[in-house]
């Protein structure tokens, strides 16, 4: 289980780290910005990544919803939720923390909203908490139930963390003006420690919204006939029960 917790540290971090770090420093630097597809294509880009790298230890979930999901579908013991959840929040959290060291580092730095979500005043788009609350829902649904079939014995061997990196830039691509993306409450988390006030208020909904569409989203992914995760897959929804 230290392994395990290791790897969905390191995984998070790398997702926060890589995925907001696009958001803070890279969308709109000056001239050369690369804006929201740039963003989006960041976050896939670390969930395909460090699913190949630590993939075959953890299951490399990331993402609390993604674990309590794939526990709704059956691929996970429930022993296994406190420990990933509390290791991925620790890594979005250190991640948040050095990518606030590194923008600091410029004259001039305003904080803003630090990547973080937000509905209302706080949505890119000043978009309402019910328009929020669906988005994230619905998006962390089919994020599940993509997870889940890319690694059903069926899929293609080897191909599953493409198709759930895509999924997730898919996802960004989408959302972003609605919420600044989360379907991850531990990516939300971290920013949001560091923006405070409001940000902090707002942190339940990026909580509540993507478990409850993960919840589902296995749930029903499982219904439609899903089975564990095969010996020849990379094993990124799914980690073998035991230590």
């Amino acid at each position: 289980m230290q392994k395990r917790m290791a790897a969905e540290f390191l995984g998070t971090f790398w997702l926060t780290f890589g995925g907001c770090g696009a958001a803070v420093l890279a969308a709109a630097f000056p001239a050369l910005g690369i804006g929201f597809t740039g963003v989006a294509l960041a976050f896939g880009l670390t969930v395909l990544t460090m699913a190949y790298a630590v993939g075959p230890i953890s299951g490399a979930h990331f993402n609390p919803a993604v674990t309590v999901g794939l526990w709704a579908g059956g691929r996970v013991p429930s022993a296994f939720i406190v420990p990933y959840v509390i290791s991925q929040v620790a890594g979005a959290i250190v991640a948040a923390g050095v990518l606030y060291l590194i923008a600091t580092g410029k004259p001039g730095f305003e904080m803003a909203g630090f990547a973080s979500n937000g509905y209302g005043p706080l949505s890119p788009g000043q978009y309402s908490l019910t328009a929020a609350l669906t988005i994230e829902v619905v998006a962390t649904f089919f994020f599940l139930v993509i997870i889940m079939g890319a690694t059903a014995p069926g899929a293609p061997g080897g191909f599953a963390p493409i198709a759930i990196g895509l999924a997730l830039t898919l996802i960004h691509l989408i959302s972003i003006p609605v919420t600044n993306t989360s379907v991850n409450p531990a990516r939300s988390t971290g920013p949001a420690i560091f923006a405070g006030g409001a940000y902090l208020g707002q942190l339940w909904l990026f909580w509540l919204a993507p478990l409850i569409g993960a919840l589902v989203g296995g749930v029903i992914a499982r219904a439609l006939g899903d089975a564990p995760s095969s010996a020849d897959k990379p094993h990124i929804a799914a980690a073998e029960a035991g230590d």
